[in-house]
């Protein structure tokens, strides 16, 4: 195991390296001037250009990334160009809506991708089969925000019982914070546990033509017996896989969920400092996404050399 952590290593870092350039030419990329922005339409191009020598817009782009990286090995994330705060603290203050928001709803797609998987993976008859692939297709098509305005408008406006907007932390009240999260969460959820659910479908079919799913037939073996023993214990791999891939995707799914509920997460963030071109804050947003992926892939790796013996970290995944 330490082996194979200290082998990705080096992957890992040229990833985040390549991400954090990214990250800073992204931003940068938008049209327009955040001095300008941040002087006020009625600024003078003295006061913008005494703006840009203030924040260090006027050196050249590489000084600009050394300084921003060199500050990260630091543990400064910089400051916001507009809220005349610390990053850090930005990001602080949002962080735990955005993981309980993100937690939730990884359960919620473990959940949802083995009941579609393990009921897509079972023997069905023709029309059971056929309406349970259009019902797994419609979940991947149809974008989450859909989602949302559909749970909203059933379950908050029509029939009252859930909360539309706003949050609780789970810290301060369970109960309540629960009931502002089913909504969002589900919403979130539900296409990446329909791709989860597919995956782990497909696998179960491939395993079902094994020759050892033969010889249990034959030694009298019962069909859920098959299922359970055989079949779903050695097609577990493509779910964790699919869950690994997915759990880096609800970040960013976050982003329009927390817009759409009004969660003060993230998300929000990331949407306001786009719109007024907060360069500091959404560099450090975007490589912490790309960081949370990387990582969900290696503990995905190591989950699934856990799980099935056949697979040996280091030698394949």
């Amino acid at each position: 195991m330490m082996r194979y952590l200290v082998g990705r290593v080096p992957s890992l870092v040229l990833v985040l390296l390549a991400s954090s350039v990214v990250a800073f030419a992204l931003p940068r990329l938008a049209p327009g001037d955040v001095a300008a922005a941040i002087a006020g339409a009625d600024a003078t191009q003295v006061q913008i250009d005494a703006i840009r020598d203030q924040l260090g817009l006027n050196s050249p782009l590489p000084a600009q990334y050394w300084h921003w990286i060199s500050g990260l090995f630091h543990g400064d994330l910089g400051q916001s160009y507009f809220k005349h705060r610390s990053v850090a603290s930005l990001i602080g203050d949002r962080l735990e809506s955005t993981v309980e928001l993100a937690l939730v709803a990884l359960v919620l797609v473990i959940l949802i991708g083995m009941v579609l998987g393990i009921l897509g993976g079972s023997p069905r008859g023709r029309w059971a089969r056929a309406v349970l692939d259009m019902g797994s297709s419609l979940l991947i098509a149809v974008p989450s925000f859909l989602f949302a305005l559909a749970a909203i408008l059933i379950f908050g406006i029509y029939h009252r019982w859930l909360p539309t907007g706003g949050e609780v932390s789970l810290l301060d009240d369970p109960w309540i914070g629960i009931q502002y999260l089913i909504l969002p969460a589900f919403a979130l959820a539900l296409a990446p546990g329909a791709v989860v659910g597919r995956m782990l479908q497909t696998e179960m079919l491939k395993m079902r033509n094994e020759d050892f799913v033969d010889l249990a037939l034959a030694k009298g073996v019962s069909p859920g017996a098959i299922t359970r023993r055989h079949v779903l214990r050695n097609s577990l791999g493509s779910a964790v896989v699919g869950v690994g891939l997915q759990a880096g995707n609800l970040i960013a799914g976050a982003v329009v969920i927390e817009a759409v509920f009004s969660r003060n997460g993230i998300g929000q963030l990331a949407v306001s400092s786009v719109a007024s071109r907060d360069f500091t804050v959404l560099q450090v947003l975007i490589l912490g996404v790309v960081t949370v992926a990387a990582l969900c892939q290696i503990l995905t790796e190591i989950i699934l050399a856990g799980i099935d013996p056949r697979v040996r970290l280091g030698e394949s995944a």
